[in-house]
């Protein structure tokens, strides 16, 4: 009985220790655009505030060329249905114009933070939602500027 026990414990570490068979995000949100590395990049050169909503740690250390830093503090779940009261998001500190372009990041497709800033922002009633989906990973990919 014991070998089967601890192959059990052996294959739930691996499976809840393993990032890419973290859950990922929804592969879309309703009133927000998905954007590629290449259309932040645009949008970005056109005005467009590239928010990364990573910690402040990941920020320093490397994070898109003219981001600024807008932390998802998450403590909600991982879950479209997320509870937005649980987190915390500083809206104050986005373009005071709601309709203003901005596009959220994070660490691509398992990472929830920037899912959760788009919807929190969509429902604040910005206008121009962007969602780089693909995150650093993707701009990393792509050799874009960064600082």
């Amino acid at each position: 009985m014991k070998p089967y026990f601890y192959a059990a414990c052996v294959a739930a570490a691996t499976l809840f220790a393993n990032p890419i068979l973290a859950q990922e995000t929804p592969a879309a949100i309703d009133g927000v655009r998905i954007v590629t590395a290449e259309q932040a990049r645009d949008l970005g050169a056109k005005g467009a505030a590239l928010v990364d909503t990573r910690t402040a740690n990941e920020f320093a250390e490397k994070t898109v060329k003219g981001a600024i830093h807008v932390a998802y503090g998450e403590k909600s779940a991982k879950d479209a249905k997320f509870d937005k009261s649980a987190d915390k998001f500083d809206l104050a500190k986005l373009p005071a114009d709601k309709s203003a372009p901005v596009v959220f990041f994070c660490n691509s497709g398992t990472c929830w933070k920037s899912y959760k800033a788009s919807v929190v922002a969509r429902d604040a009633g910005y206008k121009q939602v962007g969602w780089f989906r693909g995150g650093m990973p993707e701009w990393n990919t792509k050799g874009l500027p960064t600082q």
